[in-house]
């Protein structure tokens, strides 16, 4: 691994110098790029397809999150964060709910708690699906690629089930879901996990231990437990280069603590390790539904606290209470004490976090989304630089970097 470069903060714009053998470019790596999203943008300095300096350019979006959130009722914040990474939303939605759930003193059923891991965990198969799905493309290899996206679209279609939306799902509610597991949901979930381990597991086959693969990621973009810590990494980045951290163990919520897993962690952090942490996360993940299924509680879907969950729309139409309630809470009105508490949940990429002040009023007074894209996009100078070019595109990959993180 190279020695990180202690001049990347304040250093000035790359500039083409000329070369005994002239082999010395600078090259724009995005934001057209398709690999870069359209959002953002690297400047690579190149010496033929070697990479010796690198600059990310970030910003393109230009959506204000934060200051979006701050000027809108607490209900209406979860589509926003829907917008962070948009490939496991639910986890974004169901990360603030728990917040203002903190900040509010609101207990759930333990079956709320539950279905959240249920959902949670779908997400995250999702999520990786799609990370070392397009890891497999960026080798050139594209049939597992389509296989797993025929899987992440039934997950979607159990999302569909549950709310109605697909990607940006705005999911739940402050103290519960909108309405119980239909029976429709439970038996696609259950035709998912009777058919999906075969599946994934033919994905596996085409890739962990193909030798075309092995050589194309192993030592691609490697990062130290050391570097990955001074930087603030989090979730399979940081546990692929050897650190056993997760949030969902270190700080449990929604009743991670009642399920038995285990934490895959890697040893070089090189796309190889980022890679296959991701694939053992996966069967884990599958590991806590089941168990979430067999044990899951009996009780209602929601929490008795009328402030803050929205009533049944049927209700509202017969009922003056429940119109009054729907009012208050659509329009912002509702009792939120003033105070100031942070929530984390293991998003798909790592640690996502809300950092919210109240001050009584209809809307936050000071809200942050930790992203943790945001905060591990910062190492990618480091982790490319001396390798191929080849390998700049599938280090990003591999990193799982959203673009709807980078820009709050």
């Amino acid at each position: 691994m190279t020695t990180p470069d202690t001049q990347k903060q304040g250093q000035a714009p790359l500039v083409a110098h000329d070369s005994i053998d002239g082999e010395i470019a600078i090259l724009n790596l995005g934001p057209t790029h398709p690999a870069t999203h359209g959002v953002f943008q690297n400047v690579l300095k190149v010496d033929g397809e070697r990479i010796l300096e690198a600059e990310p350019t970030i910003g393109y979006i230009h959506r204000a999150f934060e200051k979006l959130a701050e000027r809108r009722p607490y209900n209406q914040i979860t589509p926003i964060t829907d917008r962070l990474n948009y490939c496991s939303s639910p986890i974004n939605n169901m990360g603030w709910h728990m917040t203002v759930e903190k900040l509010a003193g609101i207990e759930l059923p333990k079956r709320v708690e539950y279905m959240r891991v249920i959902i949670m965990e779908l997400s995250r198969i999702a999520d990786h699906l799609i990370c070392n799905s397009v890891i497999g493309v960026d080798t050139g290899a594209l049939t597992g690629f389509t296989y797993m996206f025929q899987e992440r679209e039934l997950i979607y279609e159990m999302f569909e089930e549950v709310c109605g939306a697909r990607l940006t799902t705005n999911i739940g509610r402050v103290g519960g879901f909108e309405r119980d597991f239909s029976d429709a949901f439970k038996y696609k979930l259950d035709e998912f996990l009777k058919g999906f381990s075969a599946r994934f597991e033919e994905f596996d086959g085409l890739l962990t231990r193909n030798r075309i693969f092995m050589d194309r990621v192993i030592k691609a973009g490697p990062i130290s437990a050391e570097r990955a810590l001074n930087y603030g990494f989090t979730g399979p980045n940081l546990r692929a280069a050897g650190v056993d951290y997760d949030v969902r163990v270190m700080n449990p919520y929604s009743s991670y603590e009642d399920f038995e897993f285990d934490i895959p962690i890697g040893q070089d952090g090189d796309t190889f390790d980022r890679f296959v942490v991701r694939q053992q996360e996966i069967r884990e993940s599958l590991k806590i539904i089941r168990q979430a299924l067999d044990n899951m509680p009996a009780g209602k879907h929601f929490t008795d606290v009328p402030d803050f969950y929205l009533p049944p729309k049927d209700e509202v139409y017969r009922s003056m209470e429940a119109l009054i309630y729907h009012f208050k809470i659509v329009m912002g009105e509702t009792p939120i004490p003033a105070g100031e508490v942070y929530h984390a949940v293991e998003g798909g990429n790592g640690e996502l976090g809300y950092y919210l002040i109240s001050d009584g009023g209809r809307t936050p007074y000071r809200l942050h989304f930790r992203r943790p894209c945001f905060i591990y996009y910062q190492a990618y100078p480091e982790m490319i630089k001396g390798s191929m070019l080849s390998d700049a595109v599938l280090t990003m990959s591999s990193m799982n970097v959203i673009a709807g993180e980078l820009d709050a």
